[in-house]
């Protein structure tokens, strides 16, 4: 196992996969692990009601390829929210964080990435921020209780757009088992100074997300999603600078999107490939 493990993201790979192929192909094309996607889509939420023969084989079938899940990306609750005005969804919300917690026992999955959004499809208020205040600190009791962590990203709208940002929740739940997966590609498109953030939030990163980005300005919202490795203006080698002289030892997940691309293998290998010259050149051991 290399010092910093890099994952691919499930949706970087074809959709229509079974999990032995899609552990297969990350595993030649040069990853650790794959970060497991369970978003707002009734296929993927349909997971968390896996049946236990279901829970077994996927367990199995990992160990057989060789290869880890450490992570979810629980994004379903865009969808369905905690700061929901609708008390539906609010239940909802509460009960897919229960059912991810549980299947992440299950799974072996240890680190659960949530959405930072107090509500995404919703006009947001004070409403909102209070359920969601709430809304987190009752998941990361339930999450305590089952001894997996839960980290909030760092994400592509106001909200949740710095590590400076998401101090506020570190420092109202205090708690060990709550904390940051920032996505250096959002960090860079919202002009954080980077050195800065990563430096506050080091003692609570559980793992980041690599992804390219451009920036957002003031004729420019920015683009958050579907560039290639190369195509943003994210500088990793100053970010793996930062993160060496930072002394952090954790995973790295490329976060790419398969379903807009031809040869999405090909884009992984090449995605892992770039990377790794990019860790070369700021001389931080993969």
């Amino acid at each position: 196992m290399r010092i910093h493990p890099l994952g691919i993201y499930e949706k970087a790979l074809p959709k229509d996969l079974t999990w032995k192929e899609r552990f297969e192909i990350a595993k030649k094309s040069g990853f650790d692990y794959v970060e497991m996607s369970v978003d707002e889509t009734d296929e993927r939420l349909a997971r968390l009601d896996w049946t236990k023969q279901e829970r077994i084989d996927f367990v199995k079938t990992k160990i057989d390829c060789g290869i880890l899940t450490p992570s979810m990306c629980l994004s379903g609750h865009r969808k369905y929210p905690f700061g929901s005005h609708d008390p539906k969804i609010r239940q909802k919300a509460y009960d897919i964080m229960a059912k991810a917690i549980e299947l992440a026992n299950d799974l072996g999955i240890r680190n659960i990435q949530l959405a930072g959004y107090d509500v995404y499809y919703e006009e947001q208020d004070e409403g909102t921020l209070e359920r969601y205040d709430e809304g987190m600190r009752k998941a990361v009791e339930m999450a305590a209780g089952a001894q997996v962590m839960l980290a909030t990203e760092i994400m592509d709208t106001p909200f949740m757009s710095s590590i400076t940002k998401w101090q506020r929740w570190n420092k109202m739940l205090n708690s060990p088992w709550f904390g940051v997966y920032p996505d250096v590609g959002n960090l860079t498109a919202w002009n954080n100074d980077l050195d800065q953030e990563l430096s506050s939030g080091i003692d609570k990163i559980t793992a980041i997300h690599l992804k390219e980005t451009l920036p957002v300005s003031s004729t420019c919202k920015g683009q958050f999603r579907d560039l290639q490795f190369g195509e943003g203006t994210v500088d990793f080698v100053n970010i793996f600078k930062i993160l060496k002289k930072l002394n952090y030892r954790g995973s790295f997940m490329l976060e790419m999107w398969g379903d807009k691309v031809d040869d999405p293998i090909g884009k992984i290998v090449k995605a892992r490939e770039y990377i790794e010259q990019k860790m070369a050149e700021a001389n931080y051991q993969p």
